[in-house]
């Protein structure tokens, strides 16, 4: 269940993923050593700056182990076709291991660029954001509070005047350290920026593997996770298609025990083509940025657990999680309808979904008019409005569309055709979004098919100059446009990991065609997405879909609506959902079409807002749901009177009577607790040694049953954050 470091009695006080006040994070200078240190008791990297500056250790303070095995350059840029490290120390004898009394008869490299002074200072926001406390169950701090560290390099004597900036961020409580780049160009002539590596770091490899290839080794031992706010690839998971993060073999690396030296523990973070950006005289270029997170161990709720609070700390706006509708009509009456029934019922947003007839990219001063009054409408009304707006994945004209290098034609791109960013078509695109979140007050983008990292091989398009700055330009253009959503407090549903350039919401993890299934199986569909998705989410993270009216086929059997007809099915789904603290896409013309319908609807929303705090906290999965006996998660925040919300449901046709076990070790409760049951009946349970209480619990047929956990009086309080 939880790493075997915290298992000891009391140990709760030192986990930083329960308390992580003790561990702030500073900067120490050492100057008899020549050397600097980032550390905050969770994590330790410790650069020797002569002869040159290099990361000589990399330490898990968790667990006491050094990570890292084999010095490499800090950076790596190819200005004008040559390639230059940045920083670094040659002369390792062997790397697997790295000793201290190396150091001393180590070299620096005489064609890199070198170390010529640092400064440090406190983290800064990446870009600004505009804060939706409504939707906040908690105070979300932003920037991440921590440290930070630049170094500073000189180029060699043929392009003396460029100096690279190595940029490094340490947070509080976080076992997390930020990376990237700035390179400057003081010379009187431009010079290009062909390709880069933010990071390259010779780790410890996580198991010895001696034959079969790079599938052999499995990441889920490593104790080392890199994220980067260069990533797309029309993903919904951190690591599943993150294009600028590469395991690679270690060709240096000779002593290892594989066969063919293919043991993947070289991290380097790189984009796979480009940038290949010219850098003005005067100007610079700022690279994209690595987040390095360091685990404690290799059970997957505890790395997911840290994965989760290292967004919440890096991407604050993904705790904003609020309750949404998808409207099929853009007709003025419709959209009021649907806003009304929304304040009526408590739902927070309303966005003019697909086939609706909405369409962000009509920049008629008519149909702006309209759409700002409707956004006024819902705002006299509490509610959000916004549309929807297809990107990629679908085809303008040849003179648009991105153009694969392979066959000089358009097509071939991650979604078949799709248009280039950086060409007209997409240049107008952005400036016509700008325009209607300008002019119209709307708060909402679902932006489908965002960019999913194609490369064009046009040289006409003013975006870019050809292929080797096409995916660099196009990523630039959509983080931009998303920092400057985020700028203005609109919110973001894009299929796709850019939560660190901005987005706010992902989809969970669905497969659409299931919502033409039968009503009964779509239930524990849902449930098993949703278990699923959110071992790497937090339940606001990600969205569900729930069609009210036909979607994909199925016909009656799959059908909500009349939802007065189905509405123990409709309640079914409400509970699941707002059960597990995920907003779904309630995709229809309306929310409830009886009062009977209407008190269901509003009783699951009252309930999600009665216990807002507590369901959008951290998920502890106990049973994934197989439609065979009970299935269920429990929420934990050992921060708030809540400590828990457990939710346990039965898909049986008969009622049920089960023991079940209640991990409670992320609730920060170590003694006793006190239950409180949905019925009303409370009792107080002792903790057995591994944290966790056993509850007997009754769950009618088809049904479910919630409780919540608290503190016993005064006992086991958890400092605030």
């Amino acid at each position: 269940m939880m790493a075997g470091l915290f298992l000891a009695a009391g140990a709760a006080a030192s986990d930083w993923l329960i308390d992580p006040s003790p561990f702030p994070a500073v900067v120490q200078t050492n100057p008899a050593a020549n050397s600097v240190t980032l550390q905050n008791g969770l994590v330790r990297r410790v650069f020797s700056l002569s002869p040159d500056a290099a990361t000589v250790a990399f330490d898990n303070l968790m667990t006491g182990d050094s990570i890292l095995r084999s010095i490499r350059p800090e950076a790596q840029v190819e200005l004008d076709g040559i390639k230059y490290d940045v920083g670094g120390l040659a002369g390792q004898p062997v790397h697997n291991y790295l000793n201290p009394a190396w150091l001393g008869r180590m070299a620096a490299n005489p064609d890199a660029f070198h170390f010529t002074g640092l400064k440090t200072g406190r983290t800064e926001p990446r870009f600004p954001w505009l804060k939706h406390p409504e939707w906040l169950s908690r105070e979300a701090a932003w920037p991440p509070p921590g440290v930070s560290l630049t170094l500073t390099f000189a180029g060699p004597a043929n392009v003396s005047a460029v100096t690279v900036e190595v940029h490094y961020e340490l947070y509080d409580g976080l076992p997390l350290v930020a990376k990237w780049l700035t390179v400057s160009n003081a010379s009187a002539q431009a010079v290009r920026l062909n390709t880069l590596k933010v990071e390259q770091l010779a780790f410890v490899e996580p198991e010895s593997v001696v034959d079969g290839s790079g599938a052999s080794f499995r990441a889920s031992y490593r104790a080392f996770d890199a994220y980067s706010d260069y990533s797309f690839g029309g993903n919904m998971s951190a690591t599943a298609d993150a294009p600028a993060i590469h395991w690679l073999p270690d060709h240096q690396y000779k002593t290892q025990v594989h066969y063919d030296l293919a043991t993947p523990c070289l991290l380097e973070a790189a984009p796979p083509i480009g940038p290949d950006q010219a850098i003005a005289p005067g100007g610079s270029f700022t690279s994209f940025r690595v987040f390095e997170l360091v685990h404690d161990g290799t059970d997957r709720e505890r790395r997911g657990l840290a994965t989760r609070h290292a967004y919440r700390a890096l991407a604050p706006w993904v705790q904003e999680n609020p309750i949404l509708m998808h409207v099929r009509s853009a007709a003025p009456e419709a959209v009021k309808a649907a806003v009304d029934q929304c304040a009526a019922t408590g739902f927070e947003m309303v966005i003019l979904t697909f086939g609706s007839g909405f369409n962000i990219e009509n920049e008629k001063p008519e149909y702006l008019a309209q759409l700002k009054s409707l956004a006024d409408y819902a705002h006299s009304k509490g509610v959000a409005l916004g549309g929807y707006s297809l990107l990629a994945s679908r085809s303008i004209d040849a003179a648009n569309d991105a153009i694969n290098p392979k066959t000089g034609q358009p097509g071939g791109m991650r979604f078949g055709d799709s248009p280039c960013l950086g060409s007209v078509w997409g240049e107008n695109y952005f400036r016509k979004l700008r325009q209607f979140y300008t002019q119209t007050g709307c708060g909402v983008l679902e932006n489908d098919g965002s960019y999913p990292g194609d490369v064009c091989a046009a040289t006409n398009h003013p975006g870019h100059t050809g292929l080797n700055d096409s995916q660099w330009r196009q990523w630039r253009t959509i983080a931009d446009f998303y920092q400057w959503c985020r700028a203005r407090g609109i919110y973001l549903n894009v299929p796709d990991w850019y939560f660190l350039a901005g987005s706010s919401k992902t989809g969970m993890g669905y497969r659409e065609t299931d919502w033409s299934l039968p009503r009964e199986q779509q239930e524990i569909i849902e449930r098993q997405n949703v278990y699923d998705g959110t071992w790497e989410k937090a339940p606001s993270m990600g969205w569900m879909f729930v069609p009210l009216t036909q979607y994909h086929g199925g016909g009656a059997a799959a059908t909500i609506e009349p939802l007065k007809d189905h509405l123990e099915h409709y309640e079914t789904r409400l509970a699941n959902l707002f059960g597990a603290g995920v907003q779904a896409c309630y995709r229809g013309p309306r929310l409830y079409d009886t009062d009977d319908t209407k008190a269901v609807v509003k009783r699951w929303v009252d309930f999600y807002k009665q216990h807002r705090a507590i369901l959008d906290s951290d998920m502890i999965h106990l049973r994934r749901p197989d439609g065979r006996d009970w299935d269920g998660w429990l929420h934990v925040n050992p921060q708030l009177s809540e400590r828990g919300l457990g939710v346990i449901y039965n898909p049986l046709t008969e009622p049920i009577e089960r023991q079940i076990r209640l991990p409670l070790y992320y609730t920060g409760l170590t003694n006793r607790a006190v239950i409180h049951h949905e019925d009303g009946r409370t009792e107080e349970v002792t903790l057995q040694r591994d944290y966790s209480a056993t509850l007997t619990l009754k769950i009618p047929a088809h049904s479910r049953t919630w409780l919540t956990v608290g503190a016993v009086g005064r006992d086991n309080a958890v400092s605030h954050w």
